[in-house]
């Protein structure tokens, strides 16, 4: 991003305030190899007793597999998503087998988990030039049934991946809205010692 408007209070690395999600993607191809690159990377989070809880259901657009996946999103999202270069479906596994168990227990961490691993992905994709859109704006019961879900997983979000697009081929009212967003200050997220009064 040219003119990242995007100011920490501390000292981190650019990718973390280059990173944003915009809805007006280009219609370029990703390639699988670039596709798998990015989960590659999202592979690579921490996980409780190293569970690996996150799964990823994922096509590329003009491939049969999008128009499944496409119709899984609300109609709003449905509206921009579709000129994105992918989708990905982020599921976690609830359950998890401990280091020595005999069998599986809840898993407490498996949304929180998942959503490391999607971190790492949104992170790797803004490092290789490319965009992603969080969403949960979803028809959960049909991607569960639709994308083949398992029992005891659960759908956690998806993700529209593209490169950045002309703004002008949204609606009026969302291209004012199509700038990173700033964050709250420090001071209201982070507290020493005890969650304040």
């Amino acid at each position: 991003m040219s003119d990242n408007p995007r100011r920490p209070t501390h000292p981190i690395d650019k990718v973390f305030t280059e990173r944003w999600s915009p809805r007006a993607f280009a219609k370029d191809e990703i390639t699988e190899d670039e596709l798998l690159t990015l989960i590659e990377a999202a592979r690579w989070a921490p996980s409780a007793y190293n569970s690996q809880p996150w799964r990823f259901v994922y096509a590329r657009r003009d491939t049969p597999q999008f128009a499944t996946l496409l119709a899984c999103l609300g109609e709003f999202n449905q509206s921009w998503a579709k000129h994105a270069s992918a989708l990905v479906f982020v599921v976690s596994n609830s359950v998890l087998r401990p280091p020595g168990g005999d069998k599986d227990v809840p898993s407490r961490s498996h949304s929180f988990d998942a959503g490391a691993a999607w971190a790492y992905l949104a992170l790797q994709a803004t490092k290789s030039g490319w965009y992603t859109h969080g969403m949960t704006g979803v028809d959960f019961d049909k991607a569960f049934a639709d994308l083949g879900v398992h029992a005891g997983f659960r759908v956690e979000a998806a993700v529209a991946i593209g490169r950045l697009g002309d703004k002008s081929q949204l609606p009026e009212g969302l291209q004012a809205r199509e700038v990173p967003s700033d964050r709250q200050p420090l001071s209201s997220i982070a507290f020493e010692g005890r969650f304040p009064g």
